[in-house]
């Protein structure tokens, strides 16, 4: 049995977990988010705690049992406390602002980026080096601060660009001086 598909997800008060066909619906205080799920899983709720049972032993059931207990445990976790992602930006002449509902980046190319802000993700800029995004479901913050981070990502030789807040450039040395 697969470890992490046995573990009971544990319901917070005020969080509500639908399971509607092949949609998996949770609504908490932060928001409504939807999920689509696997056929031949079986959901339990008792006590506070949803578990989820396989119908079956194939190879295709087992191999969802895990991934689908972790997706509606990144919902649960979403529309309660909901994911985050910093990113800084290194090097001078780089900034941000938040204009209405665009991210606006100065990278020293020829023009301005402009990003779009999605609907259902927030972007917050604490100064001009910092960009916060935050939202409810994890694989789209996740996807929007990969978005942001590729239009200008580090390199190498400086450290120059858009960086996870943590996140380690290895540096390489430069040309070496003529002897």
């Amino acid at each position: 049995m697969s470890r992490i598909g046995k573990t009971p997800i544990p319901i917070p008060s005020g969080v509500t977990v639908k399971i509607d066909g092949s949609t998996s619906v949770v609504k908490g205080p932060k928001g409504e988010h939807r999920q689509h799920v696997p056929e031949g899983l079986t959901f339990e709720e008792k006590d506070g705690q949803l578990t989820i049972l396989r119908s079956s032993e194939s190879k295709s059931v087992r191999a969802k049992h895990g991934l689908v207990r972790a997706l509606i445990a990144n919902q649960v976790h979403g529309v309660t406390e909901g994911f985050e992602k910093k990113l800084e930006i290194i090097g001078v002449g780089y900034r941000a602002a938040v204009k209405g509902k665009i991210l606006d980046l100065q990278l020293q190319f020829s023009h301005p980026v402009n990003y779009p802000i999605p609907d259902d993700i927030t972007i917050t800029c604490t100064d001009t080096t910092h960009i916060t995004v935050a939202g409810i479901d994890k694989q789209r913050v996740g996807q929007v601060a990969a978005e942001i981070r590729s239009y200008r990502k580090p390199e190498p030789y400086k450290g120059k660009g858009i960086r996870y807040v943590g996140e380690y450039v290895i540096r390489k040395a430069g040309k070496a001086a003529g002897k």
